[in-house]
């Protein structure tokens, strides 16, 4: 009897823990990651490696979109795939004022980088 409850036990644990993970998202969401998020800013690129640089309409649309999770803009910029497209997150991070993003997270810590 004692080892059906321990195997009973041991089930329930297993279930659980898979629908954990199962319902746990990254920083932006269940179906996408920031990696994937990234590909979406490529209108972002001159931008994103020089201040000077105007920035676009589409790549202000998507900052704007990704931006409304501002945990899930924080990671793509300083995502894999950003780094590899040469992107200066301390550049990058100026974009959303750039676009004159009205609810942009002013102040909103990212790794060493802070939003303005």
């Amino acid at each position: 009897m004692e080892g059906v409850v321990k195997f009973a036990c041991v089930v329930g644990f297993v279930v659980l823990v898979s629908i954990a993970k199962v319902d746990s998202a990254g920083e932006c969401g269940k179906s996408t990651t920031p990696d994937n998020e990234a590909i979406k800013l490529i209108p972002c690129a001159s931008a994103a490696q020089d201040e000077n640089a105007s920035v676009s309409q589409s790549c202000c649309a998507q900052v704007k979109k990704i931006g409304q999770n501002p945990s899930c803009l924080c990671a793509v910029l300083l995502s894999n795939t950003a780094k590899m497209a040469g992107v200066n997150p301390q550049i990058a991070i100026t974009i959303p004022k750039r676009c004159n993003l009205a609810n942009r997270p002013v102040g909103y810590k990212c790794g060493p980088y802070t939003l303005p």
